[in-house]
């Protein structure tokens, strides 16, 4: 049995950016605003931070805030795969907070209010399913920044913005509803709680295989965050949302919500010993696969960066799914070490494209030819985040990538490695023609003119930052592979 202690602190890290949306909203200046966002943002981090030392040492902590009925509480339960994800989100905020400051007033966005108060507010629930202890809470809190996204993705408002929304809440909620709620009764009454287990709750249910089958495809696929194609097209729709929005809810809130749900429908609700038995993590596998290969092919077509970077997502996603899914140890370790790795490189050349906007106004890699030679900072970041989402030394992708291989062979799966090892050539295929384009092509004159230079230090000054820590993660990453070796353990009981 592995210990818990009750605490409060996993309620009051939900509650710290929640609690200031007030002050963001009433407020009429810009620095008070923008001051009162690193609060929050340092408040929560902190706190998250200082439940880290009690994880580390295998002791969990819980908080119920209120019981309904047997098993189906609104309850946190910080664990270490919980963790990892909460020190990921949280620590990127902060990161965030500055490139939207450089960027929203370089670019004098309208609505900068409005935008940092459901920023905060989409953290908040983003922590509440990191520290989620059953599927209720989880779904509940998923629910929440569902909605706090909407404003977020439809920020500018116009025709566009208005339609991606549209399928943006189509796609996220209609598929929760529809597919989540009626697999979660289900479950209920077979088992008679929600709570996520470590052998999974379904574990000793005793129900038949097809409906085991029905059930993991309805939790799966239900949790559309995840992009698992089909349920995929919202992603590159989601674009139209101003880049800060894009760099953290696509590389790190959103989409980590989407898969961090589905890993917590794998171990926590299945569990690896019936998944195996019945062999249906095959599903999972070759939807996975499906996903990685046609997003990464997808993304060799892409002119518009921002719609290349997304459709990488919806790849790199998959791979977090895909080792899971092998239910190897090494394999799981891989997926949930590259939650992390894949924060970290994505926010980086989401970082990099919102940069190259503010100060060229251009979207298209066709119109930027040359343009390392103006930013080159900006450009040799990208290299770097381009590196370790490949999966190439020396950055921290290398590991995630590593550790998937080991655990495809592992788990007697040969297929997968190929998978693994074509994809990362497709990986290479769609971002070194970017980085040789920009810093061995001449810049035309009619295209950036004399004056084009390095955006604002809010905007360069946090990519150079994610950028370093992705080549440290390649020498230390001991921290989040920690969390994701103590996960593995657990689940498997080992």
């Amino acid at each position: 049995m592995i210990e818990t202690v009750v605490s409060i602190k996993p309620l009051l890290a939900v509650l710290a950016s929640l609690l200031v949306t007030p002050i963001l909203a009433s407020s009429r200046s810009p620095n008070v605003r923008e001051v009162w966002t690193f609060i929050a943002a340092g408040v929560k981090f902190l706190l998250v931070l200082s439940m880290l030392p009690t994880i580390l040492k295998g002791t969990e902590i819980v908080y119920t805030v209120a019981e309904f009925i047997p098993g189906a509480a609104i309850k946190f339960r910080v664990d270490s795969l919980g963790m990892l994800f909460a020190l990921v989100s949280s620590s990127l905020w902060i990161v965030t907070s500055v490139y939207s400051i450089g960027y929203m007033r370089s670019l004098k966005e309208h609505s900068q209010t409005r935008y940092f108060c459901f920023f905060a507010f989409a953290l908040s629930a983003t922590i509440g399913v990191a520290f989620s202890a059953n599927l209720l809470t989880m779904y509940l809190f998923y629910e929440m920044l569902s909605l706090a996204t909407y404003p977020l993705v439809t920020h500018h408002q116009d025709k566009e913005a208005r339609s991606s929304g549209r399928k943006y809440l189509l796609y996220i909620m209609g598929t929760s509803i529809a597919f989540v709620l009626p697999a979660m009764l289900i479950c209920y009454d077979l088992s008679g709680t929600l709570e996520f287990g470590r052998q999974g709750f379904l574990a000793g249910a005793g129900a038949s295989k097809p409906l085991m089958a029905v059930l993991l495809v309805l939790l799966v696929f239900g949790f559309a965050k995840a992009a698992i194609m089909p349920l995929h097209s919202w992603l590159p729709a989601a674009m139209v949302a101003p880049t800060p929005v894009s760099a953290l809810l696509h590389a790190v809130a959103v989409v980590k919500v989407g898969v961090f749900s589905v890993v917590r429908v794998i171990t926590g609700v299945f569990g690896v010993d019936l998944l195996l038995s019945l062999n249906l993590n095959s599903i999972i596998l070759f939807a996975a696969s499906a996903t990685i290969l046609i997003g990464s092919f997808i993304a060799l077509s892409q002119d518009n960066l921002k719609r290349l970077l997304a459709f990488s997502t919806i790849a790199q996603l998959s791979y977090i799914i895909l080792g899971v899914g092998l239910l190897s140890p090494m394999g799981m370790t891989g997926g949930m070490l590259h939650i992390a790795m894949h924060a970290f490189g994505k926010i980086t050349l989401f970082f990099c494209a919102g940069a190259i906007f503010v100060a060229t106004g251009k979207k298209n890699i066709s119109e930027m030819i040359g343009i390392g030679r103006r930013m080159p900072v900006t450009m040799a970041a990208f290299f770097i985040a381009a590196l370790s989402i490949t999966g190439v030394p020396p950055c921290g992708g290398f590991w995630s990538k590593w550790y998937l291989l080991l655990g495809s062979l592992e788990a007697h799966q040969m297929a997968i490695v190929v998978v693994l090892l074509f994809s990362s050539l497709l990986n290479a295929a769609y971002f070194m023609p970017i980085v040789y384009k920009a810093f061995f092509c001449r810049p035309e004159e009619a295209q950036f003119g004399n004056t084009v230079k390095e955006a604002p230090p809010f905007c360069v000054v946090p990519l150079v930052i994610t950028a370093v820590i992705s080549v440290i993660l390649l020498i230390y990453p001991q921290p989040f592979l920690r969390l994701a070796t103590m996960t593995v353990k657990n689940i498997m009981g080992m």
